[in-house]
């Protein structure tokens, strides 16, 4: 042997004792020893790395020769090899989220961790790519997650191999990744926790009967997985020691809860929220004692107010019940049943009630729930009075018993014990306004800190007491509708600054000026609504973030700020609209409406704008209509109206390809309608008003192509031609379902119906109407017009329609208004329009009709002769002129001559004691007989409108029999 290999022999041999020399001076002193990690393993973990993309250098760490100091990287404090490797991304819910994510691809040289039992990839963007096949392959592996990763494809099989995982999350961020089959699962005979929410399981089969394989499991999620079959039955439960089922979310439309749930009596919480099982809640739910959270909200089921056995779940803790339809009882058995349950254990801290159509009033018991933190009766239909036990709940965090229909007085004692209170919210019906009054002295000061308050149309003013002064801590304030007429304490507004977030005060007579914008920062505030007051002065903006503002109907006063994110409507603004506010990046509506501005819209609008609403209206703006605006490629709502805009119409604005209302009426534009309003690329429109114009030309057929149009007004310009004969292609005024536009703006328009002009705003999505008067329309009305049966006013008036009233006008059941008056149309009136039974408004008058009027029982109510007026060739009620044979009658229908106002006097009085004898004689047989009064109704909804048009045409000839006379 070598001389220089026994060097190296004898070397390596005084290492290895120096070596067990340090170990047993560790193990006698108790020193530890530092590691180095595996080199095959570092650079393992060089490589894996290397295919990574790391925008912020979270790996910057991932240097040097000891691993186990790497950031997200553990190892074995013995053996030194890794064992743990946690890259999730910790700023998920961050804005900055986006920055922290690693990407790339997975590198498989993981495969030389051997000893990995812990891997955790998750909220990274690893998009695009499907999670790699040799996962299956880390057999040492107990944890996986690599949930919100981005993952996309086939959950890949051989995750089944991995027979040591406790822990597997693999919840995607979209459903691009999906599972045809879950068999790889019952391989997982030590899993313990499985989460597959938002999963696409629509095409997978049998996943019941595989979960329940797995003996181990204590957590199961299939929230949101699209899974349309839940099995009533099971032949054999395997998984009872689950802990936590969560099947919320889903597709299930079954008429009973399963039975093999009521096995699993280890279960201490159940979501099932999302789903639809139609059906009440059984009483074998009391089998699964353990529970301490139960979710059964959207459910869609049914019972004669909440159940009681739920009252005997003395463990719950909370319990959702949201969204059912208890509406034939309250919560009194509910509350009754709690009593089986002692105060020591009686633990339930939320407890959600909304939306269940429950009835009846609180109980007074309802303070013995003394652990109670969320406590949630909203939009039900309790009435009557609120107790005061509820002061006593002293743990309550959240209460909300808005939409109610409480009729009560609150003071002090509702509240003396809620030391814990953080958000309180109480909106009341507006049909029931002022009916829940808080009624607290000025001066009291509450227990409680608020960091949320909402009270909508209840009585707290006309002070703004100390209780609400004391209230320093919030950050969402709602005060709508509450009667207060005081000024805003500026010590208060001052507190809130820094904090706030959302603030209404809307609907009050609020006094004085806002503070300015030297004292005044809200660094946090998103939205601020002051409509609907009385401050007044020059206008502040403050330092802030906010992306609304609402300001209409008060009294401010002198020129717009230089940026502007606000409605500003029913102001007394005056001067120019600045430019600038073209170059606001995120204003998404800009309301204008009734103020005094000057001068030219602005110009520069960009296409990066996001703005959705114009509203200039009621101004005194001049100039043309800016072209820039065809810019905003985002907007729905543009109103320009009654000002003294010229010039024509746009073409630029054809590419606001989701325009839904345009308004320009009032204005002095001219020219035709442009051609591309009647385009697919308005196809949305429902609104196109420009009425008080100067436009000319003829009615665009194209028009007919806006499915969603049902407010045209187009009168009192000077269009000329014929109606349009496509009119019944409007489709929103002959189908109830073609109006599929959703309201995005409190809207407000002027229309002319019944006869006068109204301002309409948040009913306008109900009006259907179409208004051509006023112009110099020719020809005849056309048949096709009888299709638009849900048409409600019909304005034809002042224009030059000849020929004959389309008799085919009677199919139009929803006419309210129908004028067509000041034209050239003759022929008879047709005897159809008796049969408009919701005809409010109609006015025939100044034409060339000829004969007698129809008669019936809607035109019967129309008694003013001046509707007619105007025909000279018309005869008959109301007008004074008869028809021919009006005069004739036989001898026995004449009077004797001395006949006086005596004998019309008697003959009044037999038919009236007549009348009164016969009707007690039959409705007091009907008040004491049931069956008689049974039978008589259903007679009387058979023939009742046969009855009515009788008594009127005997009315009617009475009438004329005495005018002879």
């Amino acid at each position: 042997m070598k001389i220089h290999h026994l060097i190296k022999i004898s070397q390596y041999l005084l290492l290895l004792l120096c070596v067990l020399g340090d170990i047993g001076l560790t193990a006698s002193t108790g020193m530890k020893v530092k590691l180095i990690c595996i080199e095959e393993e570092r650079q393992a973990l060089v490589s894996f790395k290397q295919d990574l993309t790391d925008p912020s250098g979270r790996l910057s760490s991932w240097a040097g020769q000891d691993c186990c100091r790497w950031k997200g990287i553990s190892c074995n404090n013995q053996t030194g090899h890794v064992v743990k490797m946690d890259l999730q991304n910790t700023y998920f819910d961050s804005m900055d989220y986006e920055e922290y994510c690693l990407g790339g691809k997975i590198n498989s040289s993981l495969l030389s961790l051997k000893h990995l039992y812990y891997l955790d990839l998750s909220w990274n963007n690893f998009e695009g790519i499907r999670i790699p096949n040799f996962f299956g392959e880390l057999k040492t592996l107990r944890y996986l997650n690599i949930s919100f990763a981005e993952f996309a494809g086939e959950i890949p099989p051989s995750l089944g191999n991995l027979s040591n995982l406790n822990y597997l999350d693999v919840r995607p961020f979209s459903l691009k990744m999906y599972s045809k089959n879950l068999n790889w699962l019952s391989h997982l005979s030590s899993l313990k926790y499985l989460n597959l929410d938002g999963l696409d399981h629509n095409s997978s089969t049998g996943w019941l009967h595989v979960v329940n394989i797995l003996p181990s499991l204590l957590e199961l999620h299939l929230c949101d997985c699209r899974i349309e079959s839940l099995p009533l039955s099971l032949h054999r439960i395997n998984f009872t020691s689950l802990l936590v089922l969560d099947l919320s979310f889903n597709d299930f439309n079954i008429s009973s809860f399963p039975s093999w749930l009521f096995n699993l009596t280890s279960l201490r919480k159940l979501v099932l929220r999302e789903n639809s099982f139609s059906c009440q809640i059984p009483d074998k739910l009391a089998s699964l004692k353990s529970l301490e959270y139960l979710d059964l909200s959207d459910l869609g089921l049914k019972g004669s107010g909440v159940p009681r056995v739920l009252g005997n779940l003395c463990k719950l803790k909370t319990l959702g019940l949201r969204g059912n339809n208890f509406d034939s009882g309250g919560i009194e058995e509910f509350w009754e049943s709690l009593s089986n349950c002692t105060n020591n254990t009686l633990v339930l801290e939320s407890l959600d009630l909304s939306n269940c159509g429950l009835k009846g009033q609180l109980p007074p018991s309802l303070g013995m729930l003394n652990s109670l933190q969320y406590l949630d009766l909203s939009n039900n239909h309790m009435n009557e009075s609120i107790p005061q036990s509820l002061g006593q709940l002293s743990q309550l965090v959240e209460l909300d018993l808005s939409l109610n229909s409480w009729d009560d007085i609150l003071t002090e004692a509702h509240f003396i014990s809620l030391t814990k209170l953080k958000r309180l919210s109480i909106l009341n019906y507006i049909e029931k306004p002022m009916s829940l009054v808080f009624n607290m002295s000025y001066d009291w000061v509450p227990p409680f800190k608020l960091h949320k308050i909402e009270i909508r149309n209840c009585k707290v003013g006309p002070h703004f007491g100390v209780w609400l002064q004391s209230q320093t801590e919030l950050a969402h304030v709602t005060l709508s509708r509450t009667g207060i007429s005081d000024s805003i304490p500026k010590e208060w507004l001052l507190k809130l600054s820094s904090q706030l977030e959302y603030l209404d005060l809307s609907y009050n007579q609020f006094q004085g000026r806002l503070l300015s914008q030297k004292l005044m920062r809200f660094p946090s505030l998103i939205s601020m609504i002051l409509d609907h007051n009385q401050f007044e002065g020059p206008l502040s903006l403050w330092s802030t973030n906010a992306t609304s503002f609402d300001l209409e109907s008060n009294l401010f006063s002198g020129p717009t700020p230089n940026l502007l994110e606000l409605y500003l409507s029913e102001n007394h603004f005056n001067g120019t609209i600045p430019p600038s506010i073209c170059n606001m990046q995120y204003l998404q509506v800009l309301s204008l409406r009734s103020n005094h501005f000057s001068g030219e819209f602005p110009h520069a609008w960009s296409s990066g704008s996001q703005i959705t609403i114009v509203d200039a209206a009621y101004n005194n703006l001049s100039g043309n209509i800016p072209s820039s605006l065809g810019e905003l490629s985002n907007l729905q709502i543009l109103k320009l109206n009654n000002n003294n805009f010229g010039s024509k119409i746009p073409d630029s604005l054809q590419n606001c390809y989701v325009l839904k209302s345009i308004d320009l009426g009032g204005n002095k534009l001219s020219g035709s309608i442009p051609p591309w309003i009647g385009r697919s690329n308005v196809s949305m429109l429902y609104m196109l008003r420009l009425r008080s114009n100067f436009f000319s030309g003829h009615i665009l057929r194209q028009l007919c192509n806006l499915g969603y149009l049902h407010i045209l007004d187009l009168s009192h310009n000077n269009f000329s031609g014929t109606i349009p004969s496509c009119f019944n292609n409007l489709t929103s005024l002959v189908r109830d379902d073609s109006n599929k536009s959703h309201r995005i703006y409190n809207e407000q328009t002027m229309l002319t119906l019944k006869g006068e002009e109204l301002v309409y705003n948040t009913t306008i999505m109900l009006v259907k109407s179409i208004d051509l008067s006023s112009n110099n329309i020719e020809g005849e009305i056309p048949q096709e017009i009888g299709s638009l049966t849900l048409l409600g006013t019909l304005n034809l008036s002042r224009n030059q329609l000849t020929g004959n009233i389309p008799s085919i006008v009677g199919n139009m059941h929803g006419l309210e208004t129908l004028d067509l008056s000041n034209n050239r149309l003759s022929g008879q009136i047709p005897q159809t329009l008796a049969s408009l039974t919701f005809l409010a408004h109609l006015n025939l008058a100044y034409n060339n009709l000829v004969g007698r009027i129809p008669l019936g029982s809607q035109l019967q109510t129309f008694t003013d002769p001046s509707i007619y007026m105007g025909n000279p060739s018309l005869c008959g009620v109301p007008l004074p002129t008869k028809c021919p044979g009006d005069d004739t009658f036989t001898a026995t229908d004449a009077k004797p001559s001395n006949e006086d106002g005596s004998d019309k006097l008697w003959f009044y009085v037999s038919m009236v004691l007549g009348f009164v004898m016969g009707f007690w004689g039959i409705c007091g047989t009907l008040f004491v007989k049931k069956s008689w009064r049974y039978a008589y109704f259903r007679f009387f909804d058979d023939i009742k409108d046969k009855i009515t048009l009788a008594i009127v045409l005997k009315v009617a000839r009475l009438q004329r029999k005495f005018s002879r006379v």
